[in-house]
C-alpha cells in the first residue's frame, strides 16, 4: 500500500489516514507531497482523478478522502475492528465521524492545523459554537469512558478528531475539565507523537494555513 500525503504540520486530513493505519501497525509506503505547489497536483493528477489528500494506492485499487480511506482499511485489514464492537457504539460512532466530515466549517476555517505555531485569532460565533460541540462531544465521551479513548479502545472517530485536538492546542482554547481530559489523553499517544515530531522538522509554510498572529 502507498500513502500520499501532505505537509505533516498543515495536512489535517492526512492525519487522520495516516494515524489509523500506523495505530493499527499496517505497513504502507509513505508518499509526502508539499500541499499547494504544482508538484502536488501533477503527482497526484497520475493516479487520481481528484488531487487531494490523504489518497491510497493498494494494488489495483485507488481510494480517496480520509473517511473513506479508514472505512477501506477497516474492512480489508482489520476484521472490523476499528469500529466500536457493540451496534449502538458504532452507530454513535459512524454518527460524530460522519459530523465531523461534513460540519464544524467555521472552525476548521478560522483555525487551520498548524502544529509548529502558537497562535491566537478572533473567533466568529460560528467558531465558537463548533468549539463547544466539540466540548460536549469530549465531556460526554469521558463520562461513559474517564481516561480513555472516544469509546474505550481506539477507533476510527479518535482518528477523525484528532486534528482538532491539535488545532485546540495551537489556539489555546480553554475547554471543560472533562474535554480537556480526553484531549490530554490523546496527545500522550506514542503513534501522535511520532506524526507531531516529524512535523515540528518541516520548513514549507503554506501561506493560507498561516491563521492570526504569533501568542
Amino acid at each position: 500500500m502507498e500513502l500520499f500525503i501532505g505537509n505533516k504540520n498543515y495536512s489535517s486530513w492526512s492525519l487522520r489516514a495516516w494515524y489509523l493505519m500506523s495505530k493499527f501497525e499496517l505497513e504502507f509506503g509513505e508518499i509526502q507531497l508539499v500541499l499547494d505547489t504544482p508538484d502536488f497536483y501533477s503527482e497526484l493528477k497520475k493516479h487520481f482523478t481528484v488531487q487531494k489528500v490523504p489518497a491510497l494506492i493498494d494494488g489495483d485499487l485507488h481510494v480517496w478522502d480520509s473517511l473513506a480511506i479508514c472505512e477501506y482499511i477497516n474492512d480489508a485489514y482489520l476484521s472490523q475492528v476499528a469500529w466500536p464492537k457493540y451496534v449502538t457504539q458504532r452507530a454513535t460512532a459512524r454518527a460524530l465521524s460522519a459530523e465531523m466530515h461534513s460540519g464544524f466549517m467555521a472552525l476548521r476555517s478560522e483555525m487551520p492545523m498548524n502544529i509548529r505555531a502558537k497562535r491566537k485569532i478572533t473567533l466568529s460565533d460560528d467558531a465558537k459554537k463548533d468549539i463547544a460541540r466539540i466540548d460536549d462531544i469530549f465531556a460526554k465521551q469521558q463520562e461513559i469512558y474517564p481516561n480513555q479513548w472516544m469509546f474505550g479502545d481506539f477507533s476510527i472517530v479518535d482518528a477523525m478528531y484528532a486534528p482538532i485536538i491539535l488545532r485546540l492546542k495551537t489556539y489555546q482554547i480553554t475547554l471543560s475539565p472533562e474535554a480537556q481530559q480526553y484531549c490530554d489523553f490523546v496527545m500522550h499517544c506514542p503513534v501522535l507523537q511520532t506524526w507531531i515530531t516529524q512535523a515540528l522538522t518541516e520548513t514549507d509554510i503554506v501561506e493560507c494555513d498561516e491563521a492570526g498572529t504569533p501568542a
